[in-house]
C-alpha cells in the first residue's frame, strides 16, 4: 500500500516539475510572414494581410509589396479569400498519403518555418497547417485560414524558390485548380 502512494506521489511530482520545467508557450498561429527575395527580405503580419483581404485595407509596407507583385489588389484579395471546400476526413487522407508527402515536402523549399533547416519540419508545419485552416474554416480553407494555422510564429515565403515552381506552371489558378479539383476527386471516391 505504502508503495502504490509512493509511486502516486512521484508520479504527480513528476507531472508537476515537469510543467514548470518544460512549460513552452504555445504558438496558436503565425503572426507575420517573412518574403525573402535574393538578399532583400520584407515582413507582412499576418492581421494586417487579414484586413486587407476581408475589408481592402493595406497598410504602408503592404502596399509596397502588393505594388512590387504588379498584380491587381483586387486580384490579389480574390486569391486570398477563395474558399475551398475541403472535408477534414479527406484533406487528412491527402496530406498523410504519398502524393501528399512530395507535394508538401516540395513546398517546404516555398514555405516553412524561420529557423527549420530540413524539409521534413517544413513539411509538417504544412501539413498541420492545412489541417488546423480547416477546422478554423469549419471546413473550409482559404490562404488566410493557412496562416492562421500555421504553427510558429514566422513564415518564411522563399520568392526565388517560388519563381522556380512558377516558371514550371503558367497560372496561379491552374495550379490552384489542379491541386484542388483533380485529386480530390478521385479521393472522394475511394
Amino acid at each position: 500500500m505504502k508503495s502504490k502512494k509512493f509511486s502516486l506521489i512521484k508520479v504527480f511530482f513528476i507531472l508537476i516539475v515537469s510543467q514548470l520545467l518544460f512549460n513552452v508557450s504555445k504558438v496558436q498561429a503565425a503572426e507575420e510572414i517573412k518574403i525573402i527575395y535574393s538578399i532583400f527580405s520584407r515582413t507582412i503580419k499576418v492581421d494586417s494581410l487579414k484586413m486587407f483581404a476581408e475589408e481592402g485595407y493595406s497598410t504602408k509596407e503592404l502596399k509596397r509589396i502588393l505594388k512590387a507583385t504588379g498584380s491587381p489588389e483586387k486580384e490579389i484579395r480574390s486569391v486570398l479569400n477563395k474558399d475551398f471546400e475541403v472535408p477534414i476526413t479527406i484533406a487528412s487522407k491527402l496530406v498523410y498519403s504519398e502524393i501528399g508527402n512530395v507535394f508538401l515536402t516540395r513546398l517546404s523549399s516555398i514555405i516553412h518555418p524561420s529557423k527549420a533547416d530540413d524539409e521534413r519540419t517544413g513539411m509538417l508545419a504544412l501539413r498541420s497547417s492545412v489541417i488546423q485552416g480547416i477546422k478554423l474554416g469549419n471546413g473550409k480553407i482559404n490562404l488566410i485560414k493557412f496562416f492562421e494555422g500555421y504553427p510558429t510564429k514566422t513564415i518564411i515565403l522563399n520568392v526565388n524558390a517560388l519563381s522556380k515552381v512558377m516558371n514550371k506552371v503558367e497560372s496561379i489558378s491552374e495550379l490552384l485548380d489542379f491541386f484542388t479539383n483533380s485529386p480530390l476527386d478521385k479521393i472522394k471516391t475511394n
